[in-house]
Formats: C-alpha cells, sequence, structure tokens
C-alpha cells in the first residue's frame, strides 16, 4: 500500500477569508488552533460567506508574532488584529447556519475597515475558545466546533483533487475547498471511507464526507465565479442530492501535527 503523509496544514482564522498555510498546528477539540475564530456578520448578526459575497476571497491573511495582518489584494489597503483581543463583557448572539451563539466585537476600527473593504455593512465578531457550539448530534454527543460550517477539521487527499482536475478543461487549486489538512498517497477519495487514523501520533475520525456548495465556484485570486468545479462533481460526486468532496473529522487526541507526518488508518 502506497505510503500516506501530511503535505499541507491550513487555518483560516477568519471565516470565509483567506487561508494561512502552517508547518505545525496544535489540534484543539473546537478545530486547529485560531482556526475560525473570528467571522464578519451583518447588523443581524448572521454571518457572512463567499457564498453571497465572493468579495470576500480579495482579503488575504498572514500571522507575524501576536498579530494577523488582513491585506485587500486589489487596493492593498491592510488591517491587523490581536490574536489574543480584549475579552469584552458585552457578547452578543450571532447566527451560523441553524446554530446562535455568544461572540463579541472585536473593535470599531476593524469594523469600519471590513465594512469599507467590502462594501457592505458588517463587524468583525471574535468567539471565545469557552463559548460551546455544537457539533451535529447525529455524529456526536459531546464535541464542540469554531465558526466552521459543521465539523472541527476537513482532509483532502491530493489524489482527489487530481482525479477531478483530469475532468476539468481549466484545473482548480486544493485552495477552493478550504481544507485543514491534504496529503499524498492513496487512491482518490479514499478519505470517503477513514473511520480511525493518526496523523503523527494525534488520532482522529472520521465523521461524514464534506457536502459542498456554491462557493467552491468562487476563484480566491480573482473572486469571480463560475459554475465549476461543481458542475463537474455533480456528474460523479452526487449523492443523496447533495455533492461531496472531502472528509470532516473530530479529534480524538489534542497535541500537535506537522508537515511530513505519516498517516496510519486503524483497524
Amino acid at each position: 500500500m502506497q505510503e500516506l503523509r501530511l503535505t499541507e496544514i491550513w487555518i483560516y482564522p477568519i471565516k470565509s477569508l483567506g487561508g494561512i498555510r502552517l508547518k505545525q498546528a496544535q489540534v484543539l477539540e473546537k478545530g486547529l488552533a485560531l482556526d475560525r475564530r473570528w467571522m464578519l456578520v451583518d447588523n443581524q448578526g448572521k454571518f457572512l460567506t463567499q457564498r453571497v459575497y465572493p468579495q470576500m476571497a480579495l482579503l488575504k491573511l498572514s500571522i507575524h508574532d501576536d498579530k494577523v495582518t488582513i491585506i485587500h489584494t486589489k487596493n492593498k489597503s491592510s488591517h491587523t488584529i490581536s490574536l489574543n483581543p480584549q475579552k469584552s463583557e458585552s457578547t452578543f448572539p450571532v447566527v451560523i447556519w441553524d446554530d446562535t451563539v455568544q461572540a463579541f466585537e472585536v473593535s470599531p476600527t476593524s469594523t469600519t475597515w471590513f465594512t469599507n473593504m467590502l462594501g457592505i455593512e458588517c463587524k468583525l465578531v471574535f468567539f471565545p475558545e469557552g463559548n460551546e457550539r455544537a457539533v451535529d448530534r447525529k455524529y456526536s454527543t459531546t464535541e464542540n466546533v469554531s465558526l466552521a460550517d459543521g465539523y472541527p477539521f476537513l482532509i483532502i487527499g491530493q489524489a482527489s483533487l487530481d482525479d477531478l482536475n483530469n475532468k476539468l478543461e481549466t484545473q482548480v487549486p486544493m485552495n477552493r475547498f478550504r481544507p485543514n489538512f491534504v496529503f499524498s498517497g492513496g487512491g482518490a477519495f479514499e478519505e470517503d471511507h477513514w473511520k480511525s487514523f493518526s496523523i503523527g501520533n494525534n488520532k482522529f475520525l472520521g465523521v461524514k464526507p464534506c457536502s459542498r456548495c456554491v462557493l467552491i465556484t468562487v476563484d480566491q485570486q480573482t473572486a469571480q465565479k463560475s459554475d465549476e468545479p461543481l458542475r463537474t462533481l455533480s456528474t460523479y460526486r452526487k449523492f443523496n442530492n447533495k455533492i461531496y468532496f472531502g472528509q470532516n473529522l473530530l479529534a480524538v487526541d489534542h497535541t500537535f501535527v506537522q508537515e511530513g507526518d505519516l498517516i496510519t488508518l486503524h483497524p
């Protein structure tokens, strides 16, 4: 059997903005440390994503010391926030899908900058680590998740993307699918069937294949939408009226993972 190895680690500190590639990351219950702990919401407290506002793709992130810098790739305007925001007593409810959770506004300065950059009134909010948001109880009884769509982690095999790109006229990069983990080795879509495995010494459980939406049709460099790769995926990855790509995960252990870690499947 071909060796399975972790080749990429990604976090997305602010939901639906650009990702940051890491050499190693800390595994927490809610997801990788700093992954999707911030989110943009409208005046009603409802979450914003590239599904409706593809211009969010133009905001790219980097981490230096204890700060995150966000830069607009077209106009080059930038803004910096702390990785350790001052906790506010004035939390308020925000809505992500069917969940309502408590978060707090990062700062009026951040609110103004994001409103100007995106051309829509919005606030940047922070979701404290101790605040609860349950994963789907059909698949777990105790775990919590960050502000990710539904599950703490997402893994995709490079062979799965290669299989898709062989069917596309114009190839797409992995960043369309916003994984936390990318691995080499194995066959296309074999991660669909992983139930228990370890990355290095950290054990994970496969929960369910990840259903995909129009977000994967947004070019992460230009913010332009098309009908691909969703249209092609629908021709061979559609089951029960949903289109799947990647596998959602829960963590059993909460240690560290790093690029190059061996992936071991458990019986």
